[in-house]
């Protein structure tokens, strides 16, 4: 790389705009001690968001780039992995640059994200060492969840892409009861076997802070429990979550 490509990817990896930093955590990235740098902007609208101060491309309290490289320069031989979740990373042209700086600095690179653009996941899956891809629903229900008319097929032609990729990942589906009912969380997860997919992760979404309050509570039925036994003959690593 010549200087003026150097200073370039210098200059663009500071245009990151990053809503917030997670010092440590242990669940984020599988196996691995690591911190998340959470990106702002998102272009769907779940409903049950928990991060609904990062959907906006622009928001107060931005950590500064030169904040995040002077963190992990601190953590260097204690933390493993940075794990870049969002909003949505992949729609800030900022963050191959980034991704780039974060390895020259000794670190795994870590990626949450629902593959809003496939093209803009491509660009980064050969800076990936570990993916952690959100699958809203079946195509056909997906919309309802994001709000967004499309955002189905594009959700599951970005998973294509990650499985051809070779990288690393693991799938994962929030679900809130409202919006889910037990014959279609299991519809979803066998067209994820057979497409593939080995390790899958329900995350139970949680009354409190989400984009959508109307949403409020929905008790996980008391069929879910058989579900559960199910999706862990299903797949290599099933994991069920709180968020």
């Amino acid at each position: 790389m010549n200087a003026s490509c150097s200073r370039s990817e210098h200059l663009r990896e500071f245009s990151l705009k990053v809503g917030g930093l997670l010092p440590l955590t242990t669940i984020d990235y599988p196996d691995h001690i690591a911190c998340v740098l959470f990106c702002q902007g998102c272009a769907w609208r779940c409903r049950y968001c928990h991060n609904p101060e990062l959907i906006r491309a622009q928001a107060e309290g931005a950590v500064a780039w030169h904040e995040v490289v002077a963190f992990l320069r601190k953590r260097q031989g204690l933390l493993q992995a940075v794990v870049f979740s969002g909003g949505e990373a992949t729609l800030q042209p900022a963050l191959p640059a980034a991704m780039r700086r974060v390895r020259q600095l000794g670190f795994k690179i870590g990626l949450h994200s629902a593959g809003i653009k496939p093209n803009a996941l491509r660009r980064v899956l050969p800076l990936c060492d570990w993916v952690g891809f959100d699958i809203k629903a079946l195509e056909e229900d997906a919309a309802l969840i994001t709000g967004v008319s499309g955002s189905g097929r594009v959700n599951w032609e970005s998973l294509e892409l990650l499985i051809a990729s070779g990288v690393d990942f693991e799938c994962r589906t929030t679900v809130h009861w409202h919006l889910f009912d037990c014959q279609r969380l299991q519809r979803l997860a066998e067209r994820l076997a057979a497409v593939g997919v080995q390790r899958f992760a329900v995350q139970l979404a949680r009354p409190g802070r989400m984009l959508d309050p109307t949403l409020g509570n929905a008790p996980t039925p008391a069929e879910a429990i058989e579900l559960w036994s199910y999706l862990r003959q299903l797949f290599a690593r099933f994991e069920l979550r709180d968020i």
